[in-house]
């Protein structure tokens, strides 16, 4: 790992119960060493209908987060032909294609997970974790599900607290959005 290399976040969005919720927590890191507690990573699009999470850099996502709105814009708020579109050019563009970033990006309707490499997914089971400790999210969101009566947003944030327990790159800092 290079010294400057980032680890900045740990997203989790969890659709469950007719409700979807997405977070994530406020660690930035470089390298080794913690550089902001309490950044927010989650951002809501399109007059509050859409709500992205991101990790990666941080500068890398806003320019993605931006050309998303304009992307909802032009398609009338239709996030999977919106979120296909930024993929296509994400992948294709010489400048976008450098961007190292993950988005995770819900509304009422759609869950999608957006990548670099053209990847525009859904997810099986409505939940997608992204960054450092999204496995880890992602394994506690699954556990809350089937072994609990929580609802969404209290799913995300138990398992985001989970996954601060174990990743460094994951604090208790936690901001939750919800798409009811």
């Amino acid at each position: 790992m290079r010294g400057d290399e980032r680890h900045s976040t740990t997203i989790l969005s969890v659709r469950h119960k007719g409700v979807v919720a997405i977070g994530g927590d406020g660690q930035v890191t470089i390298g080794g060493t913690v550089v902001k507690h309490n950044a927010r990573k989650i951002r809501r699009l399109h007059d509050n209908r859409v709500v992205v999470g991101f990790s990666g850099s941080t500068a890398d996502a806003f320019a993605l987060l931006e050309r998303f709105e304009a992307k909802l814009k032009d398609f009338q708020g239709n996030m999977p032909k919106a979120a296909t579109e930024l993929a296509k050019e994400w992948r294709t563009d010489r400048v976008l294609r450098r961007l190292e970033c993950l988005m995770a990006a819900v509304d009422k309707e759609h869950s999608l997970l957006l990548s670099g490499s053209g990847d525009v997914l859904v997810p099986d089971d409505g939940i997608i974790g992204i960054g450092s400790g999204g496995a880890m999210a992602t394994a506690a969101a699954r556990a809350l599900i089937r072994h609990s009566s929580l609802d969404a947003k209290a799913i995300v944030e138990e398992a985001l607290r989970i996954a601060a327990g174990l990743c460094i790159y994951t604090n208790d800092q936690i901001y939750v959005e919800e798409v009811t």
